[in-house]
């Protein structure tokens, strides 16, 4: 299984900075970041300047302590997740071997580790996967409770809650509905137990009160927390069904084994039912919110990829599931072509993607995954699914990152305006540009108006931004 380590480090840690900072969050979290380096207050998000209640403290931790060390402006806010992300894949592997056997165990971790949206989030300095990964440990180690009510892991497992709640608020205490259990949910009201979950999340949120006071608590609470299960003023409302379509995508190139997921005789035991309630409450929860994003459904996919990993393991016969499961590397190709425009203004306004040659790579994985499960090596047929992931993944990134550092990063335009930062103003762009462009400024650019300032930069078609002179 040696193959699995130069795939990690592929998919995970291999040029992380090949694309500047990308978006509005992922500029932002990490502008916060380098300040409680640069400022050592560790308690209150400032963004440049003024307190930010946007999120909790977590990330910031992580990506401030990474400035600490002296990473550079994108290697610092990426690696910390890449790290989290990677150790979690090692917990889980672990946990399922314990629970399901080595084989369901590696299926999973194959599974989950190679799924586009995984990798992705995995990429970003933005909040999704810590809490995504601390939340899922806690409910993994909730599984031996699960199977025989054995309670010695739950003191550790509230104590990953409370991580999770200093990565993302609240969310992810309701998230953890399914181990509400009849009268068994008492073993959780114990104290051992229960105290893990305020000693670590509670002492962030009073200190932070205390020092913030009511402008903490609104902007919390009730704009960030409670605001997105019903307002429309953050401006991502989505249809109720949004997320089936976005979680057929989040799994590829997995998205069949999905169908495995419906065996009617797969649900005897206990710890599947309880996998299968994580993967439908996750799923249903977010669904009903009325602001809607794509990472949100992330704590969903660890449960979704252990059901499937154990089902592929029972199974008599796979060739199909694998092959389908190949013939969809195709998507990673063809998701070249559209990504930047995609990323920039939105899918709608992204081209269709066209053939290339690389497509025919996929016809090819899914030949020698039937090949190799037809003679009964079904774990080699799932690692070549997976190393066809990994490299059809590295080469879209390969493919696309200069044309993302280009077309939606802020990073070129920075070095563009970087020797007359002083003279340079920002006009009435994507309010991605406006961010990045800040954290590589360390500071909030100006906004063009009539102060003269020599370098502009003014909006262009398409979403885009450039330098005026």
């Amino acid at each position: 299984m040696w193959i699995v380590l130069p795939l990690v480090y592929l998919v995970y840690f291999f040029d992380l900075t090949a694309v500047g900072m990308l978006g509005p969050d992922e500029p932002r979290y990490a502008a916060i970041g380098r300040e409680m380096a640069r400022s050592g207050d560790w308690i209150t998000p400032r963004l440049w300047g003024p307190g930010w209640f946007e999120k909790p403290a977590l990330l910031y931790w992580m990506s401030g302590t990474a400035f600490r060390l002296g990473l550079g402006p994108e290697l610092a806010p990426r690696l910390p997740v890449a790290l989290a992300s990677a150790g979690f894949l090692v917990f889980y592997w672990w946990t399922l071997k314990r629970e399901f056997g080595r084989r369901a165990a590696w299926f999973a971790a194959l599974i989950l580790g190679t799924s586009g949206l995984w990798v992705g989030y995995s990429q970003a300095g933005v909040t999704d996967i810590p809490m995504t990964v601390t939340f899922s440990a806690g409910m993994l180690l909730a599984l031996p409770w699960i199977a025989k009510r054995d309670t010695r892991s739950l003191p550790a497992a509230a104590g990953l809650f409370g991580l999770a709640v200093l990565a993302k608020g609240l969310g992810p205490l309701a998230l953890a509905a399914p181990l509400v259990r009849g009268k068994h949910i008492l073993d959780w009201l114990r104290p051992r137990v229960v105290l893990p979950v305020f000693v670590v999340a509670l002492p962030w949120y009073v200190l932070c009160y205390a020092r913030n006071g009511r402008a903490f608590l609104h902007d919390f609470f009730v704009v960030h927390t409670f605001g997105r299960l019903a307002s429309e003023a953050l401006g991502h409302g989505r249809p109720v069904w949004y997320y089936l379509p976005v979680l057929a995508a989040a799994l590829l190139p997995w998205t069949p084994l999905l169908g495995l997921l419906a065996r009617r005789n797969g649900y005897r035991d206990p710890r599947r039912q309880f996998l299968l309630a994580w993967f439908l409450f996750t799923l249903i929860f977010f669904s009903i919110m009325w602001n809607k994003l794509p990472g949100y459904i992330l704590p969903a996919l660890p449960a979704a990829a252990a059901l499937a990993g154990i089902a592929l393991d029972e199974l008599e016969h796979a060739q199909t599931w694998l092959a389908g499961c190949a013939l969809l590397l195709v998507a990673f190709p063809a998701a070249a072509q559209v990504l930047p425009v995609a990323m920039l203004s939105g899918l709608s306004k992204a081209p269709k993607p066209s053939f290339h040659p690389l497509w025919l790579g996929a016809p090819l994985v899914a030949l020698l995954a039937w090949t190799l499960e037809t003679r009964g090596r079904r774990l080699a047929a799932v690692i070549a699914v997976a190393a066809g992931a990994s490299l059809a993944i590295a080469g879209l990134k390969a493919a696309v990152a200069p044309e993302l550092d280009r077309t939606v990063s802020a990073r070129v335009l920075w070095r563009q305006i970087e020797g007359r930062a002083g003279e340079a103003c920002v006009g009435d762009v994507k309010r991605d540009w406006v961010y990045g462009l800040n954290y590589y400024a360390g500071r909030a650019l100006p906004a063009c108006g009539g102060d003269g300032k020599s370098v502009q930069v003014l909006p262009a078609p398409g979403d885009r931004a450039i330098v005026v002179r």
